[in-house]
């Protein structure tokens, strides 16, 4: 499970409830409306067995770091 907690006026009640999870549960959390990096976390598990997302992956974060790096 990836939690993404979502901003709003119970920005706490989101929080607990992904960070406290019963035993058995694990839960990956992401930043307050990060749903973009939930879906990075997504593919990241996925690519661990799936080459090709794998190679995806890494081309997506190079362009990333080349468009941060040229800010």
């Amino acid at each position: 499970m990836i939690g993404v907690p979502v901003s709003g006026k119970v920005n706490l009640d989101a929080i607990l409830s992904i960070i406290q999870m019963p035993p058995g549960i694990p839960v990956g959390a992401v930043g307050l409306d990060r749903g973009e990096n939930a879906a990075l976390l997504a593919v990241e598990i996925l690519a661990v067995h799936d080459k090709k997302l794998a190679v995806k992956l890494n081309e997506y974060r190079k362009k990333m770091r080349e468009k941060s790096v040229s800010k």
